[in-house]
């Protein structure tokens, strides 16, 4: 891209400039005491950059243009100049009626697309009047026992004009079974739902530990909706492969991409085990990332991202449909960069965040309210930070030109950086076996584990400033408005449930649930069964307790 004669000046130049104007001023008033890195301390950040340090950088072959490959600069040709991002906001409000509700408000205030939080009863496969789920029935996010559940849920929300985002990994396949048959009910051809199920147990595995079954059976779950949603759903988003959490656990930015893109791989080596084409499913694919507050980090992080994964369809599974080689991402902002102190603070975080995301072309963003250190986001602070998104959209310009980064000495060199760390953590990952079994060797855990130490190491020690935890700091704060979870719902929650199993035809769910048994334990594609018992008002649990005894449990190390 330059000229050698040229580089060689530029490096020459730049000695000069470091012995004289830069060093005489350093040696004169010094810099600040810091040691100065990315934010997670994965790369060394120069005082300054130049094009000598990004020497080998072929524009054609690294960066090309929006649209085409290698994708650095964009999965779309006009990119938010053509259409904004999908502005979500996390909601899943203790029972259904109160999720219907902040819905239908985030719909008035102007989000165009749902985001749907759901208890760690429903996540766990339980039903809420189970003695597992007793005292978290409706406290990180809705309560879904029943279709009953989802119909109070959607009630007047037309699921042919929004796109639904649900955050749900073990039982992926029962609540996505409500979803097409709350489509069902409506009207609306399954062709037009349009949505995204997280569908992710290999970052269960590493870093939530909200798994039901083994990896086995789990894996042959997910390929099963891939197939299904290829036939019948094909607009829903079939998985959403996540670094956000091992972000959130204390992976580095090169780290989150490696784990994330190992687990994309392995998700498509069983696919293809189960006789899938890959130009068949790898369109549906969707990923998860995280945005920290390190703007330049993270905008390079999602283009690093975007030009792995065509490489890695292109060259490992010989994907020709570009749509397979295309890595579309949704990015919620750093719940983990959120402090209980100095709440306020939050809001800057989050727009930094925010803008990071769009810089980097992200498809669709979550942006945390302030108070989600604490609790969940009360309404005021959910409608600042969509606000956020729309200031970013309408008023700051980041979305008026695609990829404005592009062509910063510093940006390049940072995303070249992170591809080059993040297929050193994948070849890695290739010699211990593939992401499985590192994962269940616990190794990808240690290295994350690592890393979360020494940050907290460095926090203690005041090495690394956050500002109103260790830097900063006030006396007081002031009161807060948090958002409360009523503990008579949950009673409320279970009466509910006990009128929708005496209100039901018993025969048909014992008979829709069999199906399903007889499919779990056979070759046939277990959704449609699935189905037709959420059509029945079979319950989460009792779909979910048909894997268990078919499957078993995943215990770690068993």
């Amino acid at each position: 891209m330059y000229d050698p004669e040229e580089l060689a000046e530029i490096r020459e130049a730049k000695e000069s400039w470091e012995e004289g104007t830069y060093g005489d001023t350093v040696d004169r008033f010094g810099e600040r005491e810091e040691e100065f890195t990315t934010d997670t301390g994965g790369q060394s950040v120069d005082p300054l950059y130049t094009p000598a340090d990004v020497a080998d950088h072929d524009y054609r072959e690294d960066a090309g243009f929006p649209g085409e490959e290698p994708y650095t600069r964009g999965v779309y040709s006009t990119m938010h100049r053509g259409r904004l991002w999908t502005m979500r906001q996390y909601a899943g409000m203790g029972t259904a009626a109160e999720t219907n509700e902040r819905f239908r408000y985030l719909i008035d205030e102007g989000s165009s697309g749902l985001s749907m939080a759901f208890d760690l009863p429903t996540q766990m496969g339980y039903d809420s009047d189970a003695a597992m789920a007793e005292g978290e029935v409706g406290r990180s996010g809705v309560a879904i026992d029943t279709l009953d559940d989802f119909e109070t849920v959607f009630s007047g929300i037309p699921l042919d004009e929004v796109s639904t985002s649900m955050t749900i990994n073990a039982p992926a396949a029962v609540l996505l079974a409500m979803y097409v048959a709350m489509g069902d009910q409506q009207g609306v051809p399954r062709s037009e739902l349009r949505g995204t199920i997280q569908n992710d147990i290999m970052k269960e595995y590493v870093a939530r530990n909200l798994y039901i079954y083994p990896p086995e059976p789990s894996m042959r779950l997910i390929t099963d909706i891939f197939a299904f949603c290829a036939e019948e759903v094909p607009g829903f988003n079939t998985i959403s492969i996540s670094g956000y959490h091992i972000r959130e656990a204390g992976s580095t930015a090169a780290q989150e991409v490696a784990f994330t893109l190992a687990n994309g791989i392995e998700y498509v080596e069983a696919a293809l085990d189960a006789g899938l084409d890959v130009d068949e499913f790898a369109p549906q694919l969707s990923f998860f990332f995280n945005a920290h507050n390190n703007v330049f980090e993270e905008a390079a992080k999602f283009r690093a991202a975007r030009r792995m994964w065509a490489q890695i369809m292109d060259e490992r599974f010989d994907a020709t449909d570009p749509k397979s080689k295309q890595l579309k991402f949704h990015t919620q902002t750093g719940g983990s960069t959120l402090t209980a102190q100095q709440i306020e603070n939050n809001v800057v975080r989050v727009a930094y965040q925010a803008l990071a995301a769009v810089l980097g072309g992200t498809q669709s963003l979550h942006t945390n309210g302030k108070d989600e250190a604490l609790a969940l986001p009360t309404e005021k602070s959910v409608r600042t930070a969509l606000r956020t998104q729309q200031i970013l959209a309408h008023e700051s310009g980041a979305a008026d030109t695609i990829d404005p980064l592009a062509g910063s000495y510093y940006v390049e060199s940072l995303t070249d950086g992170i591809e080059e760390e993040a297929f050193e953590i994948l070849a890695e990952i290739d010699r211990r076996g593939g992401a499985l079994e590192a994962v269940e060797s616990q190794w990808v855990q240690r290295q994350i584990q690592d890393v979360a130490f020494e940050r907290q190491r460095e926090i203690e020690e005041g090495e690394r400033v956050i500002v109103g935890v260790n830097e900063f700091r006030v006396d007081e704060e002031p009161e807060m408005d948090l958002e409360e979870v009523d503990p008579e719902q949950e009673a409320e929650q279970r009466e509910r449930l006990e009128g929708v199993k005496a209100g039901r035809d018993d025969e048909a769910v014992e008979a829709a649930l069999a199906a399903v048994r007889e499919a779990a334990r056979g070759g046939e594609n277990v959704m449609p069964p699935i189905v037709d018992a959420v059509k029945a008002y079979a319950t989460v649990q009792e779909v979910s307790d048909v894997f268990r005894e078919e499957f078993g449990e995943y215990s770690p190390g068993r």
